[in-house]
């Protein structure tokens, strides 16, 4: 048996197997990425940076729910409303505060990490799928509260609002689009790291230990209530960081463009990229962007049902998501190294 059909042979083992410091790439592989990731807007046209600026944005909300359902345990169908409160506070304070684009960001993760905290509060007595079905209802409510007469003057009600694209600074030569773009990749490789650091640090290791018994972390002497109400505070803020710079990126914010499709579209790029493996939000950003369109290519009348053939193939194939296939790759490499 070849090398290659050992590790295929090993796949589901490989997976269980992986240790808790494999949360992330190594640095070899980080730097290639980087390296892709800083020069390959500058050989592409603007809508191609668009893309990969939305490819960032999205993997951070994917991310920020990599936080709370790889790292704590508890599951959430409810992200697209942290990310319409992020969009909708930069978007209010731009247009409405003439607040610097850039302020408004650390603000929307302010004011998304006290709704997340208070959010996960009462939700301390739920759990599993029922967790779930709350984080539903506050997914489906969000678009309707943002419809509400009294906030209209400042939301804009059903027709939404139109956000200002910002220059480049300093009289830089750059498109928008491509300022834009290099300040989303800054944006995220910063939240990137706090977040390893997180789940490495001493928290981290408590939303772990919860995640894996809650019963044991608490005999251990771990404040279950607090860190459960905290890793929603802060997968709320990453969540709303992502809507603020996503309004921005998009120029526009309505009601009915965080409806349960996009919180659906944020789990499902999470089980895509492996659930608790950082690296694989993005991947998981990159299927859930890239995907449907390829499916429309191939049927623009059966799209959906060609999406559903795509993702049914890439769950079968790979049910622990693209963390499986870096486990693999890794595991080659190292047999093919000692052969």
């Amino acid at each position: 048996m070849s090398a290659a059909e050992e590790v295929v042979a090993e796949g589901h083992q490989a997976v269980e197997a992986v240790p808790k410091r494999a949360m992330t790439l190594g640095t070899g592989t980080s730097l290639v990425v980087l390296a892709a990731l800083l020069i390959v807007p500058m050989f592409v046209k603007n809508f191609v940076i668009f893309q990969m600026t939305m490819l960032l944005i999205y993997g951070l909300a994917v991310l920020a729910l990599n936080i709370l359902t790889g790292g704590s345990g508890q599951f959430s169908l409810g992200q697209s409303a942290f990310y319409a409160v992020g969009a909708y506070t930069s978007a209010v304070l731009m247009e409405h505060a003439n607040i610097n684009y850039a302020l408004t960001i650390p603000i929307s993760a302010v004011v998304c990490f006290g709704f997340g905290y208070l959010f996960g509060k009462p939700a301390l007595r739920l759990s599993g799928v029922y967790l779930a079905l709350a984080t539903f209802a506050l997914a489906t409510a969000m678009p309707q509260l943002l419809k509400l007469n009294f906030l209209e003057h400042w939301t804009g009600g059903v027709q939404g609002l139109v956000v200002t694209k910002p220059d480049a600074p300093f009289g830089l030569p750059m498109s928008q689009d491509t300022w834009l773009y290099y300040f989303t990749l800054i944006v995220t490789i910063a939240i990137y790291m706090l977040s390893v650091n997180l789940l490495r640090s001493r928290s981290g290791r408590a939303f772990m230990a919860i995640r894996d018994n809650e019963i044991a972390a608490s005999s251990m002497g771990v404040n279950v209530a607090l860190y459960k109400t905290l890793a929603f505070g802060v997968s709320a803020a990453i969540t709303g960081i992502a809507g603020s710079l996503g309004a921005i990126a998009v120029q526009f914010v309505a009601p009915d463009s965080y409806t349960i499709t996009l919180a659906i579209s944020l789990f499902l790029g999470m089980v895509v990229g492996g659930v608790g493996w950082l690296p694989g939000s993005f991947v998981g950003a990159a299927f859930i962007i890239f995907v449907p369109n390829m499916a429309e290519s191939i049927s623009k009348g059966l799209s959906g049902a060609v999406f559903g053939v795509l993702l049914f193939l890439v769950i079968y194939l790979v049910p622990h998501g693209a963390r499986q296939i870096a486990i693999i790759g890794q595991q080659l490499v190292g047999k093919l190294k000692k052969n």
